[in-house]
C-alpha cells in the first residue's frame, strides 16, 4: 500500500464526505469545518474521484449505500489508487452485520461507522486516525494494530463474527411412543408426503416473508427517526453560527 499523501505543514486536512443526502452533508459539513478542517461534500463517487487531483485527499468518508457506485466501490478504488492507495477510509451504514463487516475488510476500509451517530464522534475518529497517521502529531489513542491484529476492522470484524455465529444445537426431547391404535388412527389422517413437504416449504416461506416485512418496517422507522435527528443537529449547528 501506498504512503498516504502528504500535506504542507500546517495546512488544514482535507476531508471528503459522500452521501446523497443534502441533509447529512450539511450537517457534517458545519461539524468539520468548526474543527478547522477543509470539506468537500459530494453526493455520489464520480464527483468526488474528479475532485481527487486538485484538491488531495487526507481522509474520506462514504455512506455504503449510494444512487450509482456504493461507498464499497469507491473505498476499493481509492486503496487500488497508485497516488491515493494510504488515505483513510471510513465506511458508513445504517445496518451493520456480518454481512457489511466482511465487506468492509475485504476492500480494506479502515474504520465502519453505524448510522445515526452525532457528528462530533466522526471529527473525533478521524482526528485520531489523522493523527496516528502523521508523525508530527502526537496519537490520542493507541494504534489498534498493536493488539496484535493488522487491521483496525479487525476488532470488530470479529466480535461481528461472534454475534452472527450460529446457536449451539440443543439436545432433541424424545416424542412419547405412540400405541399400536394411536398410530394406525394417524395412518388414515396423515397426508401424502409430497402434500406435507409442500406445506412445510410454504410455512418457511410466509415466515421468511413476515420477517423481511418486520426488518424493513424498522428500517424505515430508523430511517425516519435518523433524519428528524439530522434536521434537528443541522438547526441547532447554524443556530450556534
Amino acid at each position: 500500500m501506498s504512503d498516504a499523501p502528504s500535506r504542507e505543514p500546517g495546512s488544514k486536512p482535507n476531508v471528503y464526505f459522500i452521501d446523497d443526502s443534502a441533509t447529512m452533508r450539511e450537517v457534517v459539513k458545519i461539524a468539520f469545518r468548526r474543527e478547522n478542517f477543509n470539506v468537500v461534500t459530494c453526493s455520489d463517487m464520480a464527483s468526488a474521484v474528479a475532485q481527487f487531483d486538485q484538491t488531495v485527499p487526507d481522509a474520506v468518508i462514504s455512506d455504503v449505500i449510494m444512487p450509482d457506485k456504493d461507498g464499497y466501490q469507491l473505498c476499493e478504488y481509492i486503496k487500488q489508487h497508485p497516488q491515493f492507495g494510504g488515505t483513510p477510509v471510513f465506511l458508513m451504514s445504517g445496518v451493520v452485520n456480518k454481512e457489511v463487516a466482511e465487506r468492509a475488510h475485504e476492500v480494506k476500509a479502515d474504520e465502519l461507522i453505524r448510522k445515526p451517530f452525532h457528528p462530533q464522534e466522526l471529527v473525533t475518529r478521524v482526528k485520531k486516525l489523522l493523527n496516528r497517521a502523521d508523525p508530527s502529531q502526537t496519537p490520542t489513542a493507541p494504534p489498534m494494530h498493536e493488539t496484535g491484529t493488522s487491521n483496525p476492522l479487525s476488532l470488530f470484524f470479529e466480535g461481528a463474527a461472534a454475534s452472527f455465529s450460529k446457536a449451539a444445537p440443543q439436545p432433541a426431547v424424545a416424542a412419547p411412543r405412540a400405541t399400536p391404535q394411536a398410530a394406525s388412527s394417524a395412518a388414515g389422517l396423515r397426508a401424502p408426503a409430497g402434500t406435507a413437504q409442500e406445506l412445510q416449504k410454504l410455512r418457511m416461506e410466509v415466515k421468511r416473508l413476515e420477517s423481511l416485512v418486520k426488518k424493513l418496517q424498522a428500517d424505515l422507522a430508523s430511517e425516519r427517526d435518523y433524519r428528524a435527528t439530522l434536521e434537528s443537529q443541522l438547526e441547532s449547528l447554524s443556530t450556534a453560527e
